[in-house]
């Protein structure tokens, strides 16, 4: 198949006339210039499929449901808005129920569907749960990881931590060296405790700005983040989680460590109404997420094409820069070398992004 563009982010840059050859799902050539008889001719720019690490669910399922059609059913709608990978994140539980959720999800990850599973808890700060349950929330243990880890077998990729957590840093030591990303986020620890846990083999920011003490001054945990740039720095850009123009600040400071994502909750891809996140009520109303008790954010019902919307058109990012945070850099900072960008080789999760009417497309072959 031969996918005619009239431009296109190649190598990160944005180009003119492209025309892409692919075959099996994976593009076999990326060629400058005009195809004489080109199978689909894409009006807007050709730029790579979406990688979201920190989705929780959409269209009103969540990642920890109990029966596949409402698993397959997440991935669907995040797909249907541009989302080609992603991860799926769970929320605190109890660690039993837990295992049950890495169970149902494994066949998930097996088949590809997705790239694998986030553990956004239960070893978090009590000070800075966000819409996670307090009661549900305990301190890291090595024999309590080793089990979830060998229980999943390859399939988790990511846990977040609060770093300052007794058992944090030796438990941020073991996952590394096992091969799964460790992100620091719901802390309510200082500088101190941010630069442990990168110097244990943090590599990432759970949703920076949120979870955390906001304050950038000195000895400050945000302030570690914005000074590490071994760290790669989730946000959430929906203009409730930060301001449009706090979030711009932060990625003029830290652009090339951005990474954006959707935290979506169930309503992601939904309707307003009333949800719940674990056993938490939750309400929805004009498409912002809150916990019915105390009025905290609870996710986002973000998708990630209106991320790359609101990247562009609210914070003034150019298309190569919002390809690079919506999909390169995640694929590049958990190891898939095989996505995030259109080059030979890679597979062709390819989508059409339209600036006229600020839209994005899927391609199929």
């Amino acid at each position: 198949m031969i996918i005619q563009a009239h431009s296109a982010i190649i190598a990160g840059a944005l180009v003119g006339d492209t025309w892409v050859e692919v075959s099996e799902n994976f593009i076999r050539s990326v060629n400058r210039g005009v195809h004489p008889s080109p199978n689909q001719i894409i009006d807007g720019t050709l730029i790579p499929g979406f990688v979201d690490i920190h989705c929780h669910g959409g269209g009103g399922k969540y990642f920890s449901a109990l029966s596949d059609g409402e698993i397959h059913s997440v991935i669907q709608t995040h797909r249907s808005h541009g989302t080609t990978s992603l991860l799926a994140s769970l929320v605190s539980e109890p660690i039993e129920t837990i295992k049950e959720q890495i169970i149902r999800l494994k066949p998930f990850y097996e088949r590809g569907q997705i790239l694998g599973i986030h553990l956004e808890g239960p070893y978090l700060s009590h000070a800075r749960c966000g819409a996670h349950d307090p009661q549900l929330l305990v301190t890291p243990d090595l024999a309590e990881i080793k089990e979830l880890l060998e229980l999943a077998d390859g399939a988790i990729k990511m846990i977040t931590i609060a770093p300052e957590l007794p058992g944090a840093v030796e438990a941020i030591k073991y996952l590394s060296a096992a091969g799964v990303t460790v992100a620091i986020g719901h802390s309510d620890g200082a500088f101190i405790d941010a630069a442990a846990g990168t110097n244990a083999g943090s590599s990432v920011v759970t949703h920076f700005m949120n979870g955390m003490n906001k304050s950038l001054t000195e000895g400050s945990f945000a302030s570690f983040v914005v000074a590490d740039e071994r760290l790669s720095v989730e946000l959430i850009i929906d203009g409730h989680h930060i301001p449009f123009a706090t979030a711009r600040e932060i990625y003029t400071a830290l652009g090339s460590r951005i990474i954006f994502i959707t935290d979506a909750m169930a309503a992601s891809g939904s309707a307003d109404g009333k949800y719940s996140i674990g056993k938490l009520p939750v309400v929805v109303k004009d498409g912002v997420a809150r916990l019915e008790n105390n009025g905290a954010l609870a996710g986002s019902t973000l998708t990630m094409d209106a991320v790359f919307i609101n990247a562009v058109d609210s914070l003034g990012l150019s298309v190569k820069e919002a390809v690079a945070a919506t999909s390169t850099r995640a694929a590049k900072r958990l190891g898939f070398k095989d996505r995030g960008e259109i080059a030979v080789g890679k597979r062709a999760d390819l989508l059409s992004y339209s600036s006229s009417n600020s839209s994005i497309t899927l391609i199929s072959e």
